[in-house]
């Protein structure tokens, strides 16, 4: 029996084998083929960042800076911390490269890993991947729509159905900070103060809107009563609002509003939206987002319009298993080459150059075994030919062909420079 190694992968973390790796490539093909026909252009950003970058973007009071992030110092003495997601950076490039300069709105998306401490649980790793879209530039309702739409395209496209559409409007800062005052008020009152989690505690006092974002069945509960923020919506929210509200109906994407819903972020503002599953159990949500009309000037930056999104693949592809859709397979090879005989062996090097000089995929057997074995190794591979060489057929200058699906054979020249596609085809 074959031991197992005294090294193991980290908990919260997964081995992708090839079966899953083509999956995955095939997921990532149809998140870029859907973003480009929406005319987004893919940004790539370091995996490390400062960690001031996440503590003044993502939200110095938010549970991924608080308890989640994998922070280390180098060294020079700087502290720099692993993406736990990717807006902040996307941001950061905005600014460090001057784009806003160039034209006035840009769509960008990008994909790739990133890292939480959270607790491992179905659909949920401390290195998961991500892939978010990002329009900064622009304030009009459309592009909120925008954002929904084509979220809602790719999850559909990666065969995620039954989706609901949670959408809510989080308001402007004044709006936000009359709610927070009358929530704070509630919050503080002796009869449910008693009962909120010390983590809700502390939010109350940093940020009072996100105690609706509590996963505490209490304080779920007493937050039912409380004051919500579509009591406090400013005029120009309220009209932001119905005119996103009117272009997704206009499209025929139906919704639920939901005045609790905040997003885990600080920097949301206005339009806040979650795509939820049934397929998951509690971990409902398989996209989310909203606007951010304030980051890019907490960074510095002029006073910049955004809206974005962000999903996770490894939590897509299992809804979209337990919804049924095809888990896809490898692909098939086109060409096996069998060898028998020493002088057959050495040629495979130029005849596997050959074929896939070609454009086919070829492989070949390296443990010198039988032609039994071979064929069987053919099998395993799904191979659509096999290509038998052997010192009789170098001899006589003729391969044989032999056509899997089919079963017949034909003979080809032994003379590599006289082969096509259409010999093989």
């Amino acid at each position: 029996m074959t031991s197992l190694p005294d090294i193991h992968r980290l908990q919260g973390t997964a081995d992708l084998l090839p079966a899953e790796s083509f999956q995955w490539a095939e997921a990532e093909r149809v998140i870029r083929a859907t973003m480009f026909r929406f005319g987004f252009g893919e940004i790539r950003f370091p995996v490390l960042e400062p960690t001031e970058l996440f503590a003044r973007g993502t939200g110095a009071s938010t549970d991924i800076v608080q308890k989640e992030m994998y922070t280390l110092v180098d060294r020079g003495g700087r502290s720099l911390t692993l993406r736990p997601e990717g807006t902040p950076s996307v941001v950061r490039a905005y600014l460090e490269e001057n784009l806003g300069s160039q034209r006035p709105v840009w769509k960008l998306f990008y994909l790739g890993p990133m890292f939480r401490a959270e607790r491992p649980q179905k659909g949920r790793y401390r290195q998961f991947h991500q892939f978010g879209a990002e329009m900064i530039g622009a304030a009009s309702p459309e592009s909120d729509v925008e954002l929904i739409a084509l979220a809602r395209t790719i999850l559909h496209d990666l065969g995620l159905t039954g989706l609901r559409l949670q959408l809510n409007s989080i308001g402007s800062p004044a709006a936000r900070h009359d709610h927070s005052e009358k929530l704070r008020a509630f919050l503080r009152q002796p009869d449910v103060y008693a009962k909120i989690d010390e983590d809700c505690r502390r939010r109350m006092e940093t940020n009072p809107l996100r105690v609706f974002d509590c996963k505490n069945e209490e304080c779920i509960r007493i937050m039912r009563h409380a004051p919500t923020i579509d009591q406090f919506l400013t005029a120009e929210d309220q009209d932001h609002f119905a005119r996103v509200r009117s272009g997704l109906e206009s499209l025929g994407i139906s919704y639920e509003l939901d005045p609790r819903m905040v997003r885990g972020l600080d920097y949301y503002t206005r339009t806040t939206f979650e795509f939820k599953t049934d397929l998951l159990g509690a971990q409902d949500t398989v996209c989310g987002g909203g606007r951010y009309d304030l980051l890019v000037e907490t960074f510095g930056g002029p006073a910049t319009p955004a809206v974005g999104f962000a999903s996770g693949i490894e939590r897509i592809l299992a809804a979209a298993q337990e919804a049924g859709a095809s888990q896809g397979t490898l692909p098939r090879l086109d060409v096996f080459v069998g060898a028998l005989g020493d002088q057959a062996r050495a040629l495979i090097p130029s005849i596997l150059a050959r074929l896939r000089g070609l454009g086919f995929s070829a492989d070949s057997d390296f443990l010198g075994r039988g032609l039994k074995a071979q064929m069987k190794e053919a099998n395993r591979l799904a191979a659509r030919l096999v290509l038998i060489v052997g010192d009789d057929e170098i001899t006589r200058g003729q391969f044989t062909l032999r056509r899997m699906d089919e079963g017949g054979q034909a003979e080809i020249p032994a003379d590599l420079a006289q082969w096509n596609k259409e010999t093989f085809a």
